[in-house]
């Protein structure tokens, strides 16, 4: 083939993280202005000058973002400016953030930068409301 790619050959992304099973990718070259917004899963090596909302997101060393960012799963290697809200969050050494982190589960590696405020958010399990909870007594 001359022209192209054959897709036999393009790496196979296989989910795992609850969402559609689709891969995006922004390449280091790129940088968007504006939201960005999607069922499956992102990752990002530009730079991305907006929100994001996906299932997973993987923000790579180079990858650049200012806006704030929602995700069932995000890990961040490069530059945030803004807020992180994910249930898992895990923070690696080359990053530098500076925003507020909500989160249930964190894991912040040794070198990584955080300026803001951390805040454990409560699990589904923990969300149960209590309209929702019956309590069933009999007297014998």
């Amino acid at each position: 083939m001359a022209w192209g790619t054959r897709t036999d050959e393009l790496p196979q992304h296989t989910g795992g993280g609850g969402g559609s099973g689709a891969l995006s990718f922004i390449g280091g070259e790129v940088t968007v202005t504006g939201n960005v917004s999607g069922q499956g899963d992102l990752h990002i090596d530009g730079g991305i000058e907006g929100d994001i909302a996906c299932n997973a997101l993987i923000l790579g060393g180079s990858g650049r973002v200012k806006g704030n960012i929602t995700a069932e799963k995000a890990t961040l290697a490069g530059t945030v400016s803004g807020t992180v809200s994910a249930r898992t969050l895990v923070i690696e050494k080359g990053a530098r953030i500076t925003g507020d982190l909500a989160y249930e589960t964190i894991t912040i590696e040794t070198g990584a930068e955080v300026d803001g405020r951390l805040t454990k958010r409560a699990s589904a399990a923990e969300r149960v409301p209590a309209e929702g909870l019956k309590l069933v007594a009999e007297n014998e």
